[in-house]
């Protein structure tokens, strides 16, 4: 029987890999070859720009200094380095392009080895591409702050991504961004000191596992936002240990001024699901993100227009939202960084009234709900309309915050009856 685990494992990643069609490529199996070093940066982009498809890059060990690399309209290409600690990409003196690298309708592209740090914009942004593999990447800026860039790694409106192994850092957004995606698998990463660690946005069919998202201002995000090519959901989050994202948030003044940006996230926050539906984010550790464990919250929290956004792309109420089997725990104070966020006084007001409902409820609860269903659309009364199914069995794990009525005092009342949540 013993000797049936090497087959039956083998069998599992065959499969797996099979499944997200992006399995890591061999030398072997390219074309062409080329190797560089460090001081041959004009032949390298070069390279970039008149290379063939079925082609295997080396960047030798060194540092190397570039303006922006670029990649568009091939097959089959892999970019990869002896390692993060010796292959180092520095876009610091960036002064033109968007990007430190952009790579634009690919199929068949891996990337990995390495480190890339300091653009003027997004790290790596990879567009309209297939079949993606980014492993073994460190993407990260020296300094978090609003001069960072926007992502650290960023594929968007790509089928079949791959990101594991990565190292995110200093993103004035989010360290690992996939966007308006099908199908992604998000493993075995790392992100600290971004404004979020990791985000899913309109994206369809993504797992989430396996990942540590700690010291950012929200740990993981799952929204939907209008004006987007596509409605996301189907999500699936486990597995991950989420923990003190109690960082200051430091979106950019775009981002931060307009009602569906980054900006919005409370500093403390270790899930945010934002107007999407189908998210299941089950067995995680969220420890010490002393905000909020996870937040459920509907396009109408960040923008009373939302109603006129609804269409087939969006739709502002979560729903079929599942929280089971996490594990929670919280410090005995919000944040400061939340004290100075334009959210923080909602999240106050919440828990000091429930301390004066009853006493015995020292912090907020650990699930967030702002209360906005369907009934605001229809009219109805159902106590849970949009079918969100808790599963969790410890005290003090919900509140629904009735973010409609908080304007007026003399009607609002934040309510910990969990019952009618709880999964069926």
């Amino acid at each position: 029987m013993n000797n049936l685990k090497p087959i039956l494992g083998l069998c599992c990643l065959l499969l797996l890999m099979a499944a997200c069609n992006t399995a890591p490529d061999t030398k072997s199996s390219y074309k062409h070859t080329l190797s560089f070093g460090p001081g041959e940066e004009a032949k390298i982009t070069e390279a970039f720009l008149t290379i063939k498809d079925s082609t295997d890059i080396l960047l030798k060990e060194g540092k190397y200094q570039f303006d922006n690399l670029s990649l568009a309209n091939v097959n089959h290409i892999r970019v990869r380095g002896e390692g993060t600690e010796k292959t180092i990409l520095d876009f610091s003196s960036q002064k033109t392009g968007g990007e430190g690298i952009r790579v634009t309708s690919l199929i068949g592209f891996t990337i990995g080895d390495m480190t890339i740090r300091d653009s003027k914009g997004d790290l790596i942004k990879i567009n309209k591409s297939r079949n993606v593999v980014v492993a073994g990447l460190n993407a990260v800026w020296k300094t978090a702050d609003s001069t960072s860039g926007g992502y650290a790694i960023y594929p968007v409106l790509c089928k079949n991504v791959l990101v594991e192994n990565c190292y995110v850092e200093g993103s004035s957004d989010a360290g690992i961004y996939v966007g308006q995606s099908d199908s992604a698998v998000i493993r075995n990463n790392k992100g600290a000191k971004n404004v979020a660690g990791c985000e899913v946005e309109n994206t369809t069919h993504a797992e989430v596992y396996d990942n540590e998202f700690y010291n950012n201002t929200a740990g993981f995000l799952v929204f939907d936002l209008p004006g987007l090519s596509q409605k996301g959901g189907h999500i699936k989050a486990w597995n991950n240990h989420i923990h003190d994202n109690n960082f200051r948030n430091f979106a950019k003044a775009g981002s931060f001024g307009t009602a569906w940006g980054v900006g919005n996230a409370p500093p403390g926050s270790g899930v945010i699901i934002l107007a999407t539906s189908n998210v299941e984010i089950f067995n995680n550790r969220i420890i010490n993100n002393n905000t909020s464990g996870i937040i459920i919250a509907s396009g109408f929290t960040v923008d009373d227009s939302a109603v006129h956004r609804i269409n087939d792309q969006y739709f502002p109420v979560p729903a079929h939202i599942s929280i089971h089997g996490n594990t929670f725990q919280m410090a005995d104070a919000f944040p400061q960084p939340l004290h100075e966020h334009r959210m923080g006084p909602m999240f106050v007001a919440v828990e000091e009234t429930l301390r004066k409902i009853d006493p015995a409820i020292k912090r907020v609860p650990f699930i967030f709900y702002d209360g906005v269903s369907t009934n605001v659309l229809s009219n109805g009364s159902a106590v849970n309309p949009d079918s969100l199914c808790i599963g969790q069995k410890e005290p003090n794990a919900f509140v629904n915050a009735n973010f409609l009525t908080m304007s007026n005092p003399a009607k609002w009342k934040p309510d910990t009856n969990i019952t009618p949540f709880v999964c069926k």
